[in-house]
């Protein structure tokens, strides 16, 4: 009898023991998730049973940086992660893909007629591609009032997001492309089809990429695509920054001026060990990276610059001058006013 007494008192100590260790401690929850938090910042409501589509509304307003590879994108989405409404977060890579996958199905007759056949219209596709972008941006980071994604080449697809998303904004950052092509040959950044042993090639390649994603911000209209020259961004931070956060209706926060002092605190500036652009963006805005590819580019290049990369003198570069004076250019050329700004263009960026 007395055995079976001290057995209780011992369970009875125990068990108290292990309540008072839990009260003390607390109780691990499972954290929430990055997709719970969103909805519960922006709106008011944690119900994870309810349909995506409620979860994640089609007009979203979400913000697409993009651009061609090394034409400042990294820099754009630090400055911004450093805004107290916004998170960028690093690039995905996974976007871009998919879009170029969505993109083959369009292009392919014999596709569409099988998805068609198959009840797969291109409403079902575009719900399926927005749910899936939005799961990713949303997800693979911390959740913000204003959500964007930088994946450079998704703006090779900037119409089809800008119908998909009514209510997104495009930053297309745009820069003198015989430097964009020296940092990428310099750097060894290897894009698919391009030869990084000929700057003819990368040029080429360049202007055409450009091109596509230029004339899409154009068509998208002034109000939901902005062009931003890199090269303005560095020399005029402040002044592009305003105007930036204008467009996209967000208030003057001057943290973005000073991304540097947020990398890898809470709410700030993540970045990714594997993006080729960390290293320099951890340093504050700067003018180093402007003129590194003069000196660089064969003569025979420098000569045919005009033919080899036409978007230069598209986008108000002059692709005679070598090297250019970035101080005295005005704004790069505004692809809803090209003509106009071209009659006004400095001297040093007319073409010859």
């Amino acid at each position: 009898m007395r055995s079976r007494m001290n057995l209780l008192l011992g369970c009875v100590l125990l068990c108290s023991a292990s309540l008072l260790y839990l009260g003390m401690n607390g109780i691990d929850c499972p954290r929430k998730s990055h997709r719970y938090r969103w909805m519960e910042l922006n709106m008011g409501s944690g119900n994870q049973s309810l349909p995506l589509t409620e979860h994640f509304p089609e007009d979203t307003p979400l913000i697409f940086i993009g651009g061609f590879p090394r034409s400042g994108t990294t820099l754009m989405r630090v400055m911004l992660d450093a805004h107290n409404a916004v998170r960028c977060g690093e690039e995905t890579r996974v976007i871009p893909r998919l879009l170029a996958m969505r993109a083959t199905w369009s292009r392919s007759v014999k596709e569409r007629l099988r998805l068609d056949e198959a009840g797969v219209t291109d409403q079902v596709l575009d719900s399926a591609v927005r749910a899936f972008l939005l799961e990713v941006i949303v997800g693979h980071g911390e959740p913000a009032p204003r959500l964007c994604n930088k994946d450079p080449f998704a703006l090779k697809s900037l119409s089809y997001l800008a119908r998909i998303f009514p209510k997104a904004k495009f930053v297309l950052m745009l820069r003198d492309g015989r430097a964009t092509v020296h940092s990428m040959i310099s750097r060894k950044v290897t894009i698919s089809g391009f030869d990084l042993t000929s700057y003819r090639d990368c040029l080429t390649k360049w202007s055409s990429a450009l091109e596509t994603m230029f004339s899409q911000c154009q068509a998208a209209g002034e109000a939901r695509c902005l062009p931003v020259p890199y090269e303005q961004l560095v020399l005029h931070p402040e002044q592009e920054m305003r105007k930036l956060l204008h467009f996209l209706e967000l208030q003057w926060d001057p943290s973005v001026l000073h991304h540097e002092e947020l990398i890898g605190k809470a709410g700030g500036v993540s970045l990714s060990r594997v993006e080729r652009s960390t290293d320099q963006v951890m340093k504050p805005v700067n003018t180093e990276a402007l003129s590194k590819w003069v000196g660089n580019i064969p003569p025979d290049v420098i000569n045919d610059m005009a033919e080899i990369a036409p978007m230069l003198t598209r986008l108000g570069y002059n692709p005679h001058a070598n090297p250019p004076d970035y101080t005295k250019a005005g704004p790069v050329a505004s692809p809803f006013n090209h003509s106009e700004k071209e009659k006004t263009a400095p001297d040093s960026l007319r073409p010859s």
